[in-house]
């Protein structure tokens, strides 16, 4: 987020916020579970942050907006704050998240596929029968893959 006013440091957690797009919240929450370190308080106990808290939470957002987990996060702050890291670190930890991401749009566009599937076999009318209700009562993997006309090693039967 880009700031009409430059920011005057240090900021207290709701300017962190704005300047960051992380809400206050999860602020806490990152400090809670010491993905960033404690913020400096003020005398009266109030939360400030440095430019370069502001700076990792930036990161963070970043990071979490690319979908990498807290503990890849944690991985990478660490990579990010040793000058005397190898490349081929992050770049094997981006191409591990790539991997998963890949896993999960194959699991998604199989889901897809098997609601269009019983979407298109559901009359939508006034009816009580459902087939997708009743896929879902039946649950399981074989029973997916029947429903597409596939068996279990995805072939058509």
């Amino acid at each position: 987020m880009n700031e009409a006013v430059a920011l005057q440091f240090p900021v207290n957690i709701g300017d962190a916020s704005a300047a960051t797009g992380v809400s206050a919240k999860m602020i806490r929450h990152y400090e809670e579970i010491g993905l960033i370190p404690p913020a400096n308080r003020t005398q009266a106990g109030y939360r400030v942050y440095s430019e370069a808290d502001v700076h990792m939470l930036r990161f963070i957002r970043r990071a979490r907006n690319l979908g990498f987990s807290v503990k890849q996060i944690e991985g990478l702050l660490g990579l990010w704050r040793d000058r005397r890291r190898a490349s081929s670190k992050v770049k094997a930890l981006a191409q591990e998240h790539i991997a998963e991401l890949d896993a999960r749009i194959r699991e998604m566009t199989e889901m897809r596929h098997t609601l269009e599937h019983l979407a298109s076999r559901c009359h939508g009318d006034d009816r009580p029968d459902c087939p997708i209700l009743e896929d879902l009562s039946s649950g399981g993997p074989a029973d997916i893959a029947q429903a597409r006309g596939t068996n279990r090693r995805g072939r058509h039967s």
